[in-house]
């Protein structure tokens, strides 16, 4: 049922004192070049005057790395734990490249699991290291993609193997509350496209606690077929929310409602009909009722909007990309959607940059929080465009996020120049976590990967990061402690 105006104008009223509270939406209102929506506080307010100096946020200043790796603060290290071209899994293959979405999952006697994407587009001929093929666990045999599952034992030994194999360009996804990973394939490729001999565009379900659950890998096709990203589970309603990253035109939000009387759990999704469920695209108006048309027409944090869902009507895309399915003024678009995570009873979504591409005013990133029970998006963060992404105290790109089991977010920088881990504090200040020292350019022209694939382990004591190229997956370990508001 459409949200009518009167409903938009009462739930907005809520959002904006009710989500304001939450402690995740707080954490990146403040960010360097943010329009902050979130009042300092007092100690920030005093300290500007003269009158006090809150307790600073974050661990100190980054120190360089002797190694050339992984600058952070005084007292937290790093280890290792795959390193493509490097490290093997236990077929004795090398680990694949180009680390992406990652979840840690509690394995049995203190092991630890993640499930780790590898971004590998087109042939497999095009890759040093491609996912291998794995016996029973291909989808397409010509892509170079999937994912793998890396154990990390109590001791510290280490043991990877594939997960899935045989699917492209794996970038996000999301972990399920059932315990799996839903990896994203971020292409639109027939077959017969770049080398493809399957249809791909999908989510694929990994089980990181069962290889046998992931032979024969089947497509969760009732998700649609487009340029997926992330995707996150509302455990309450059952509902998917999907981003997909995509231009010409900008991409769009998903949600997918689940069939009557169908029940979540594992393996039951890839057992779903092509069509089953309703998938929808996200359709924004204001206040005032006005459509709007791309997410870049917000300039201020706090602004709220109401949230209809426009039915697609071929999510398998035969003939036509599905976010091109949708004439002006049906759906609402945004550049770059990127990561999810789900907490505090929504999804935050990410949109990483807005340009010429993008109807409204330049930005350099957002966050955004969709609550479902009032049907409205509130941005959360709006950084404004990075002069210098060269010089340290700058960001751009917000690309992963995770909630911190410390208070407020961790966030993988994806933009241009130096790379970040970043820390936020639940009143909004941000702090840099760490900064990515390997240089995959030249001495005059230095280049520095994203980072991907935030997430704690379980027990919260370890940060699992990955830079994406070459590939390389790292554990932060120190004096974690609460962060101050």
């Amino acid at each position: 049922m459409p949200l009518s105006r009167r409903d938009f104008t009462a739930r907005t009223a809520l959002a904006g004192a009710g989500v304001a509270l939450t402690g995740t939406v707080g954490a990146l209102a403040t960010a360097p070049g943010a329009l902050a929506a979130d009042d300092p506080g007092p100690g920030a307010a005093g300290a500007a005057r003269g009158h006090g100096h809150p307790q600073a946020p974050g661990y100190g200043p980054l120190l360089p790395d002797p190694h050339g790796l992984l600058a952070l603060p005084a007292g937290f290290a790093y280890r290792v734990i795959t390193h493509s071209g490097v490290t093997t899994l236990d077929s004795g293959e090398s680990t694949p490249s180009n680390h992406d979405g990652t979840a840690a999952f509690e394995g049995a006697r203190g092991v630890t699991l993640l499930v780790n994407n590898h971004e590998l587009k087109g042939p497999r001929a095009g890759w040093a290291h491609p996912v291998p093929l794995a016996e029973g666990l291909v989808y397409d045999p010509a892509a170079s993609g999937g994912c793998t599952v890396v154990e990390v034992r109590r001791g510290g030994e280490v043991a990877e193997w594939v997960g899935v194999a045989g699917t492209s360009t794996n970038c996000a996804g999301g972990a399920t509350p059932w315990g799996t990973w839903l990896t994203c394939e971020e292409t639109e490729d027939l077959a017969g496209k770049n080398g493809m001999t399957k249809d791909h565009g999908y989510v694929f379900e990994v089980d990181p606690h069962d290889r046998r659950a992931n032979r024969d890998p089947r497509p969760v096709k009732a998700f649609g077929r487009y340029a997926h990203e992330a995707v996150v589970i509302d455990p309450r309603q059952g509902h998917a929310y999907l981003t997909e990253d995509a231009s010409g035109p900008n991409g769009l939000l998903y949600r997918w409602t689940p069939p009557e009387g169908f029940r979540h759990g594992r393996g039951r999704l890839r057992a779903l009909a092509p069509d089953a469920g309703v998938l929808a695209a996200a359709k924004c108006f204001d206040k005032a009722g006005q459509f709007v048309d791309d997410l870049s027409r917000a300039t201020k944090t706090g602004t709220v909007y109401g949230v209809d869902w426009a039915e697609v009507t071929d999510r398998d895309a035969r003939s036509l990309s599905v976010r091109k399915q949708f004439a002006a003024g049906a759906v609402t678009r945004a550049r770059k959607l990127e990561g999810m995570w789900w907490a505090d009873g929504g999804a935050y979504f990410v949109s990483s940059y807005a340009r010429e591409e993008s109807p409204g005013a330049a930005h350099d990133g957002q966050v955004w929080f969709y609550d479902p029970k009032r049907r409205t998006i509130r941005l959360v963060v709006l950084i404004g465009v990075n002069a210098d992404p060269d010089a340290e105290g700058g960001y751009d790109g917000p690309d992963n996020i995770t909630v911190s089991p410390y208070g407020g977010l961790v966030i993988a920088e994806d933009g241009s120049g130096l790379q970040h881990l970043l820390g936020a504090t639940e009143s909004g200040r941000v702090y840099p976590l760490a900064r990515n020292e390997l240089n995959i350019g030249t001495p005059e022209k230095p280049e520095y990967s994203e980072f991907t694939g935030v997430c704690f382990s379980p027990d919260g004591r370890t940060l699992y990061a990955n830079i994406q190229e070459p590939g390389i997956m790292l554990a932060i370990t120190g004096p974690w402690r609460r962060s101050p508001r």
